[in-house]
């Protein structure tokens, strides 16, 4: 499959996990991590068609695999849950950018092209006008908040563990449940060593399956296989896609209708999308 349509189906996918994730705000952010994550984990059972050889992977692959997965959804939780949601995700979608400039830096013979620099730059612009349109529907959402820190982190984390798996020695894509089982595990330890017991309800539980097999489920698999077979500068630009649909879903939980900077933020994200997806001789 085109690896545009697989990096296409992760973008859809976490589109869902701002959503999600404040719905179950009340949850500690290391139990969070780990439920899903496990959750996520048991995909790699029928896609490697319960050959636990594909799960493993060299220690160090396996270490990139749980500073991206467990790093990366821990921060990000944490700073959902302690700062404004939608000023949250703008700042953890610099990620995108930062696979499309970082690039050059990560993975030998790949240079920054001006066409890519200038798709990277007016998509980030859509992303931002996108999520800070969604601010006139908290007018007195504070300036700043602490959960700002981890929402930067958590980009950097992303982005680098995206480029990292490249640099590798190739490995199959159900090794991503190995990541995931891990990461997952080590988060239910955190939680128990850091974090106060808290009960779930039958509601948080469904929201926790879903969150696992979903954006940190599913997505994980296809990020994996679109990054295998694609450019990362391309997939980094078309992940701006995701803050314009994660934006969409949190302004239809709210009733509200998407404003005129919505609008114009699509057609800045399909144009760098478009741009950035041109054949390039570089």
């Amino acid at each position: 499959m085109n690896a545009n349509l697989l990096a296409l189906g992760a973008i859809v996918i976490w589109a869902s996990l701002a959503a999600l994730a404040v719905a179950v705000t009340h949850v500690p952010p290391f139990l969070l991590t780990g439920l899903a994550l496990l959750t996520g984990s048991l995909i790699a059972l029928p896609l490697s068609r319960f050959d636990f050889r594909q799960w493993l992977v060299p220690p160090k692959t396996l270490a990139i695999g749980v500073f991206g997965l467990f790093g990366y959804h821990f921060l990000l939780f944490m700073a959902l849950q302690n700062a404004p949601p939608v000023q949250a995700n703008l700042i953890n979608y610099l990620w995108p950018l930062g696979i499309v400039v970082m690039a050059p830096l990560y993975l030998p013979g790949m240079s920054l092209t001006p066409r890519h620099l200038l798709a990277a730059l007016l998509g980030f612009g859509g992303a931002a006008l996108a999520i800070l349109g969604g601010r006139a529907t908290d007018p007195d959402a504070p300036l700043w908040a602490w959960g700002y820190i981890p929402a930067l982190i958590s980009a950097f984390i992303w982005a680098s563990y995206s480029l990292l798996t490249k640099r590798v020695k190739p490995f199959p894509t159900a090794a991503i449940g190995s990541f995931a089982l891990i990461s997952g595990v080590l988060a239910l330890l955190c939680h128990a060593w850091l974090e106060p017991s808290t009960p779930l309800s039958g509601s948080d539980w469904v929201v926790i399956v879903l969150i696992g097999l979903g954006p940190l489920g599913g997505s994980f698999f296809l990020w994996d296989a679109a990054l295998k077979r694609g450019d990362a500068r391309q997939i980094g630009v078309l992940s701006f896609i995701t803050p314009l649909l994660s934006t969409l879903v949190l302004l239809a939980m709210q009733r509200q209708m998407p404003s005129w900077s919505v609008g114009l933020a699509a057609l800045m994200i399909v144009g760098a999308a478009v741009i950035a997806t041109r054949k390039s001789r570089v």
